[in-house]
């Protein structure tokens, strides 16, 4: 063989060999990112936020843009929060058909003394009731984020201590810690493996369960890294506020359980006596219900007496706040 020949053998041969690397090398990075990919998709897909539309059930990209608003004013209207999806615990449509229940019953009985104007109640209660179950959901599940966090926080504030890195304070809360706070840290911590910063994943679950303790949270941090200082005695005197808070609530709340015992008492006396009257004297009582004149009087004390316990309630729960 020439010397030519050898080296066009040569030289092919190595430009196969590079290029049969080069081709495996781009395969194998692009297998590391398709798996990356999938990683990041297995971890923010459960935080990711949805719209009314594609919680309901529904693909909303496969609907005009006026169907997912008109949607999303229906959810607002029934006080349905997408995003708080997995924290109520019945589903939306349960919810939906419970409080058209309730509404209607409402509309049976006030059939007694309306006739059929009573329907219309029912587009009235509907989004009241629902609402209400909602709201009560809502506010449990703030109430039980709000009492947890000084435990969290006891939790950091240990494992700060003995030499803990602050990242791993936060997994052993998101490990250890009770529900609901034990979701809210989890997800904290995958936010900040997935590279946000700690300052803006807390302020991000600060305003997604409205718990302005989180927001004392996050600038204590933002504060301890950039000024430096002792960030488990900050920690701990913001735990010892929330509990001091706590405990003032608490005796607020048996201080007022004399006014709450009022008001049960006194929202019971009229269906009390109304009942005492219906068993003595049951043609007396019947004409509230049979009389127009006496119909009137029976619509004017039922909203006089939920007015009356609306206020008084309002009243106390203004204190306690």
């Amino acid at each position: 063989m020439s010397p030519v020949f050898l080296q066009l053998l040569a030289g092919g041969g190595c430009l196969l060999g590079a290029t049969v690397l080069g081709a495996g090398a781009i395969v194998h990075e692009q297998k590391q990112r398709r798996r990356f990919r999938e990683r990041v998709v297995q971890v923010a897909v459960p935080y990711m936020r949805v719209s009314a539309l594609a919680e309901m059930g529904r693909a909303g990209a496969e609907r005009p843009a006026s169907f997912t608003r008109a949607v999303a004013a229906a959810a607002r209207l029934f006080g349905y929060n997408p995003v708080h999806a997995a924290y109520y615990p019945f589903r939306w449509w349960i919810v939906l058909a419970v409080a058209l229940a309730g509404a209607r019953l409402l509309a049976l009985i006030a059939a007694a003394v309306t006739g059929p104007a009573s329907l219309a109640i029912v587009p009235v209660a509907w989004p009241m009731l629902s609402r209400m179950v909602f709201n009560w959901s809502e506010h449990r599940r703030y109430t039980a984020l709000y009492e947890q966090f000084p435990d969290a926080l006891a939790m950091i504030v240990r494992a700060v201590r003995v030499g803990i890195p602050l990242g791993e304070g936060i997994r052993t809360v998101a490990r250890e810690a009770a529900a609901p706070t034990q979701p809210e840290f989890a997800m904290l911590y995958d936010r900040v493996a997935m590279g946000v910063t700690l300052e803006d994943a807390l302020r991000e679950m600060a305003g997604r369960n409205k718990v302005p303790e989180y927001r004392f949270f996050a600038t204590a941090l933002a504060l301890q890294s950039q000024t430096g200082g002792g960030l488990a005695e900050a920690l701990d005197g913001l735990a010892d506020v929330i509990r001091r808070r706590l405990a003032l609530k608490a005796r607020g709340e048996a201080l007022a359980a004399e006014a709450k015992t009022s008001i049960i008492i006194l929202a019971s006396l009229p269906f009390v006596a109304g009942g005492a009257l219906a068993v003595l004297n049951p043609h007396y009582v019947g004409r509230l219900f049979s009389e127009p004149g006496c119909k009137k009087v029976l619509i004017a004390a039922i909203v006089m007496l939920s007015t009356g316990l609306l206020t008084m309630r309002g009243m106390i729960r203004k204190a306690l706040s």
